[in-house]
């Protein structure tokens, strides 16, 4: 490992979100492809030699992430210590924010039936949502949509990754069996 392998890598270490390339070449003093050249190496030597980390270009920049195969033990630890899950409410909120953005409360509550204000602070405390901008109709509503924090969480390079919805809703003959 070089020098500015070990740059990158001891920034890469401390960082909690993906680090974008331009600014890794920044802080590095070093021009941008010859930092991709760097990175592209490390992620391969990070793989050859079966490590517990693997680098990968996710979110708009580059992080390091626990390897998959050791998902288990890191699961173990982080269980020890882990944070409370999102609600279904939360879950239903955030799929109907990434899946519409942009989108208004008032939208959202349209979609689920119900008032999720409450709902929506907290994903916007998580840092999952945040504000996009607002609606050019009456009243200016503000419209929501998913943050870095939420494509870095799913593992996402950008929202264009994320699945399409038709493969989660039910089929047709099963969703006219549900209706009333």
């Amino acid at each position: 490992m070089n020098e500015l392998q070990r740059q990158i890598e001891a920034i890469l270490f401390v960082a909690d979100e993906p680090v974008p390339l331009t600014q890794l070449a920044q802080v590095t003093e070093t021009a941008r492809d010859t930092v991709l050249r760097a990175l592209e190496e490390m992620k391969s030597e990070y793989e050859a030699a079966e490590r517990g980390v693997v680098l990968r270009e996710i979110g708009g920049g580059w992080r390091m992430y626990t390897h998959p195969d050791v998902a288990a033990y890191v699961e173990r630890f982080v269980l020890a210590v882990q944070q409370p899950r999102l609600t279904q409410a939360a879950l239903e909120t955030l799929a109907i924010v990434a899946y519409k953005q942009p989108v208004s409360r008032q939208q959202i509550a349209q979609i689920r039936g119900v008032d999720s204000d409450g709902v929506i602070n907290t994903l916007e405390t998580r840092g999952l949502v945040h504000e996009v901008g607002r609606d050019p109709g009456p009243g200016q509503a503000v419209l929501y949509g998913t943050s870095p924090l939420f494509l870095e969480r799913m593992g996402l390079g950008g929202l264009e990754d994320m699945p399409p919805i038709a493969s989660m809703l039910p089929a047709q003959s099963v969703a006219d069996e549900l209706e009333p």
